[in-house]
């Protein structure tokens, strides 16, 4: 967590939640194709291994604010898996819990899809994307 995140009262600000999602979903699964390689290798190569011209884009965030989390100068602890996974789609999940104490703090979801950047139609999952997800659905 990092000062800025916080708001006028000590907690991590609701906008800043979406970017630690974020930041998970690289970890776990790499970064947009020509974003670079992350700093730590991802568990799966997933959004760098896609074809010249694909992104992977968010169709829509949610998330349910369970407890706030206050500012420690430690990282937050976030669970990522993937859900549902359907022939154009797929969900990640995440739980955030506070550092020091455990306690669930955010539940979300993003559910994402391939686009091709030429046309902006969604592209169904190859079997090979579908194999990368299977070990980490819950």
């Amino acid at each position: 967590m990092r000062w800025g995140d916080m708001d006028a009262y000590g907690h991590i600000n609701n906008v800043q939640i979406v970017r630690i999602l974020e930041e998970a979903r690289i970890a776990a699964f790499g970064p947009p194709r020509g974003a670079g390689l992350p700093g730590v290798e991802p568990q799966v190569s997933l959004f760098n291994d896609v074809e010249e011209g694909t992104m992977a884009l968010v169709v829509e965030h949610r998330i349910r604010y369970v407890k706030t989390i206050d500012y420690r100068n430690v990282p937050a602890v976030v669970h990522v898996w993937i859900g549902a996974v359907k022939g154009a789609s797929f969900d990640i999940h995440y739980l955030v819990q506070d550092p020091v104490t455990r306690e669930d703090c955010v539940k979300a979801t993003t559910h994402l899809a391939f686009v091709d950047e030429a046309t902006g139609r969604v592209l169904r999952l190859t079997p090979e994307q579908k194999d990368r997800l299977a070990p980490f659905m819950a």
